[in-house]
């Protein structure tokens, strides 16, 4: 006699494929929604965010001041490497997500930036974006606003230009969360 999944691995699994369609839902939302003011300014946002570079360039900025802002630069970009270490190289292969079907007869062409080699889970720009903010913040609260609001327009950025699902840019949120929670705590971050 065949082994039949008991109920609480059925609901995992149905659990698993609605969230597997929500997540699916959400993209097609975005991709057939016509956006031409932000479709450019999203792609350059994205392009940007390669490599963490807007989060270098705060952090050099940050790193001109002596002090608290200093710290903060320093903090921040140990929170990326973390995050960035952990999505790139443990996550993505772990996972082996496919990136997002972009067909040829997209309805907004204009709004892609090219599509990366790696895999889709978890978004890599949206995980070294939210360790940077989150990791300065406590450090330097006066840019805790700025840089989680740009946090979020990279991990939206990165799903209306067609190269991640939502579910790719939360799990990269939490991820770069995470990162920077434990920057912080071996730190020894107090305030």
């Amino acid at each position: 006699m065949l082994d039949r999944p008991s109920p609480e691995h059925r609901d995992q699994r149905d659990l698993m494929r609605d969230l597997a369609a929500l997540d699916q839902a959400l993209y097609e939302a975005v991709t057939v929604t016509r956006t031409p003011t932000l479709d450019s300014a999203l792609r350059r946002l994205s392009a940007a965010a390669d490599h963490s570079k807007i989060s270098f360039v705060a952090a050099g900025l940050l790193a001109l001041c002596p002090g608290r802002p200093r710290r903060a630069a320093v903090l921040g970009l140990a929170a990326i490497g973390v995050a960035s270490t952990t999505a790139n190289l443990l996550g993505k292969r772990l996972v082996r997500r496919p990136r997002p079907h972009r067909a040829e007869d997209s309805p907004f062409p204009g709004r892609h930036v090219p599509m990366p080699a790696s895999a889709s889970f978890p978004s890599g720009h949206t995980a070294s974006a939210v360790a940077f903010a989150a990791a300065v913040g406590p450090a330097f609260p006066a840019a805790t606003v700025p840089l989680g609001l740009l946090a979020c327009a990279v991990g939206y950025s990165r799903i209306h230009t067609g190269v991640h699902y939502p579910g790719d840019v939360i799990a990269g949120a939490l991820l770069g969360t995470g990162a920077a929670a434990a920057v912080l705590a071996a730190a020894h971050w107090d305030d």
